[in-house]
């Protein structure tokens, strides 16, 4: 059964959310508004650029699929969560900085720069989900993993914020590459109070006699796939997530090309639209965070799933910009709440002593998703686009033909992925999950 052994104090949660508030800033703007179309309009041709960055994308994806599971295992057992979330962290501020020095033509340098950005992103986030046991109680462990997505929202909006008005006034791209600056500049400072802050409270174990701590960490990793068996509902999980995550990664990964084939969206239409889902998301992750404590953790994500599938459907309907950034920020609101609620079903599913490592599994799903969603919608609306061009149709009808299939194919994930939440045991702080250890 899982415990929490101390009661944390509002210090400590208020450091914790602090550094959701700075990293969501890398993901604002390095991987939404700003690097994502330098690097693929400035830096790589236009034509190669967009395949370029997501092949960049998918490098970095599969380096952390295979770490996280490995390095959750040594944090769980050597319990040194906030050393390794150090030491990503720094990773990823120091090479977020360095993408100021990609300029046109530095296709290499931008590729790796960026690479190592996001593993240090990435396997950061797996260390500072496992931190929310040690910030948090049973009764208040929905409402402040739902906070600290909220502030990570808010942070978003303040860095983008922060760059992109000098980027619109002064303009050129010395501006957007001092916008990389800012960005790690923010991403550091934001994290400082988690590391003075927060406290790990579980006190390390002792290594075996004759076994390496690394070693050790295979051979519990190992261990949870033996003992699978009593883990079921964190499984079950696992396979709900992964497919309704695919449908989260598609609409997020293709959300700029729905808008500007669909509603002829510009740049600068995008960034409003970007902001405003980060504003809407806000309200959403504090919303569902409630819900997960009033009720569970379960309900909420399917209470989200389902405003997300109403959202996407609204698509086929609506086709004016008013309506769409309506449609933006509602999308934003569910999605907060489905990614928000969804870190905290992780700590109620899984042992506390394999909470990282637990993180690592679902840290895994998630970067799968990188692969089949977006790969799914791309093939969709090629498949879709050829067949319609072959017809005789119009080049800009043929499109909008195929991006309305790879929103269809959306709608599909979402829907397959709750009716696998549904299988899943509801949990909650007065119904805990037992496990036989």
């Amino acid at each position: 059964m899982e415990t929490f052994i101390a009661q944390p104090s509002k210090k400590a949660r208020h450091a914790w959310y602090y550094y959701d508030f700075g990293n969501s800033a890398y993901a604002a703007v390095i991987l939404l508004a700003v690097f994502s179309v330098y690097f693929s309009s400035e830096v790589a041709d236009h034509v190669r650029g967009p395949s370029l960055w997501n092949l960049a994308v998918g490098i970095a994806a599969v380096i952390v699929a295979v770490l996280s599971p490995i390095l959750g295992t040594i944090a769980d057992f050597s319990k040194a969560k906030k050393k390794f979330l150090f030491v990503f962290t720094a990773l990823s501020v120091v090479f977020t900085a360095l993408l100021f020095f990609v300029q046109k033509g530095d296709v290499v340098m931008g590729i790796v720069f960026f690479i190592m950005a996001e593993i240090g992103y990435r396997a950061a986030q797996v260390f500072y989900d496992s931190l929310l046991v040690d910030i948090s109680t049973p009764e208040t462990i929905g409402s402040v993993s739902g906070k600290g997505w909220a502030m990570g929202m808010l942070g978003g909006i303040a860095c983008l914020i922060l760059v992109l008005i000098p980027i619109q006034l002064i303009g050129g791209t010395l501006m957007v590459r001092i916008a990389f600056l800012i960005t790690a500049l923010f991403y550091a400072v934001s994290s400082i109070p988690l590391f003075l802050r927060v406290r790990q409270i579980n006190e390390p174990e002792v290594l075996p006699a004759g076994e390496t701590t690394i070693a050790h960490a295979f051979k519990k990793l190992a261990s949870t796939f033996r003992d699978i068996k009593n883990y079921r509902e964190f499984i079950k999980y696992t396979i709900a997530f992964l497919i309704y995550n695919d449908g989260i990664m598609m609409l997020m990964d293709n959300a700029a090309i729905i808008a500007g084939i669909l509603y002829g969206f510009k740049t600068s239409e995008l960034i409003i639209l970007i902001i405003v889902l980060q504003v809407a998301g806000a309200g959403g992750a504090f919303l569902f965070g409630w819900i997960s404590n009033k009720y569970s953790s379960k309900q909420a994500i399917l209470y989200s799933l389902a405003m997300l599938i109403l959202v996407v459907a609204a698509l086929f309907v609506f086709k004016t910009k008013f309506v769409f950034y309506v449609i933006g920020a509602l999308a934003g609101f569910s999605l907060s709440g489905v990614q928000a609620v969804s870190r905290t079903m992780v700590s109620q599913l899984s042992p506390q002593n394999k909470t990282a490592e637990f993180y690592g599994f679902l840290s895994v799903a998630g970067r799968t998703s990188t692969f089949i969603g977006p790969w799914v919608f791309g093939s969709v609306y090629l498949g879709m686009t050829n067949l319609s061009l072959a017809r005789g149709v119009s080049e800009a009808a043929a499109k909008s033909t195929g991006v309305m299939w790879g929103i269809g194919s959306i709608a599909l994930f979402l829907i397959i992925g709750g009716l696998f939440l549904l299988r899943v045991r509801k949990v909650t702080h007065r119904d805990p999950l037992l496990f036989n250890e």
